[in-house]
């Protein structure tokens, strides 16, 4: 009973970073977040609410915000930043496209967000089951704005891309997460690069579909790494940036290097605009779903003001 040499040294056992009180965040203990978990269980649906352990999930579900995560809740890849589960996942659930249609009725979304685990398992990587959803939402609920999150599709990016965009979704959001240097080691299953070109693919099929990505802040990455990468994306017209703090998951995952401060994201935010976004988002919380239906009004409005000027300018 008094055997220690199982328990392990001081030395031996992960030191739990403290968070800055600028991303503490409470407990969810709403109503609203209780009715939304509910109703997510009974139409057995997945959110990355919950599989990426989000810290906003308590006022997002609260106001029955949900980002839907299809295709299953277990990823083929194992990126040293996320706490989705890795393995084999299972087969498609074929009901799934009506019950994200029955979900947006159920709880009146204007916008919804869907996004899905990576599936390299799939010959077209789960491409088709994003057309399904988007039309038997568009069928169920014209008016409510749809806002996807892919994958990159690898090695089958050119026809998962076709497919996705003639559905038509009203915004493609695919994330590049961090610099081109940490790719090895954060993103080791994707290409900096591809992702970038699957970006530039959608608006080359239909300039109308605004594209959006978002990168992690506190990996390690240097300042003039991350103005590269917004140059980047402005050379794909990605029309809206996302940036936030990366938060470990476990003590498995990749470790925080820095938690940038709230002065220094409005400090990214404000060269992100100077260099042409539409719309950009960065604050420590920021997530790409985070105030999504919000930021597309904006985002949108943006876009309006910005074709009335150029059309007074050629006047």
């Amino acid at each position: 009973m008094n055997d220690l040499s199982s328990v392990p040294t001081p030395e031996d056992t992960p030191v739990r970073q403290r968070k800055p009180d600028w991303i503490r965040v409470k407990a969810p203990t709403s109503k609203g977040y209780g009715e939304t978990r509910q109703l997510m269980r009974d139409l057995k649906l997945n959110t990355v609410c919950e599989e990426a352990a989000c810290p906003n999930i308590g006022e997002c579900w609260t106001k029955k915000h949900a980002t839907v995560m299809i295709l299953g809740d277990t990823c083929t890849r194992a990126c040293a930043f996320c706490n989705v589960k890795t393995g084999m996942p299972g087969r498609v659930d074929a009901a799934e496209p009506g019950n994200v249609a029955e979900m947006v009725l159920k709880t009146g979304l204007e916008h919804i967000v869907v996004t899905s685990v990576d599936r390299d398992d799939l010959p077209d990587g789960g491409a088709s089951q994003f057309v399904k959803v988007i039309q038997a939402v568009r069928a169920a609920s014209p008016t409510t704005t749809i806002e996807i999150l892919t994958p990159d599709f690898r090695n089958k990016m050119q026809r998962a891309v076709e497919a996705i965009v003639e559905a038509r979704p009203d915004v493609y959001n695919h994330n590049l997460e961090t610099v081109p240097r940490l790719y090895p080691t954060i993103r080791p299953g994707a290409r900096y690069y591809a992702s970038l070109r699957l970006l530039e693919e959608v608006k080359r099929h239909d300039p109308s579909i605004f594209t959006k990505s978002g990168v992690m802040l506190g990996l390690g990455e240097e300042r003039l790494e991350v103005h590269q990468v917004m140059d980047d994306m402005r050379c794909a017209d990605i029309d809206f940036l996302t940036m936030g703090q990366y938060l470990r998951p476990t003590p498995k995952h990749a470790e925080v290097k820095e938690f940038v401060t709230p002065q220094a994201f409005k400090a990214y935010g404000a060269i992100a605009r100077a260099k042409g976004f539409l719309q950009v988002a960065a604050s420590p919380l920021t997530r790409s779903s985070y105030h999504a239906g919000d930021d597309f009004a904006q985002m949108k409005a943006a876009r309006d003001a910005k074709l009335a000027k150029q059309q007074l300018q050629t006047v």
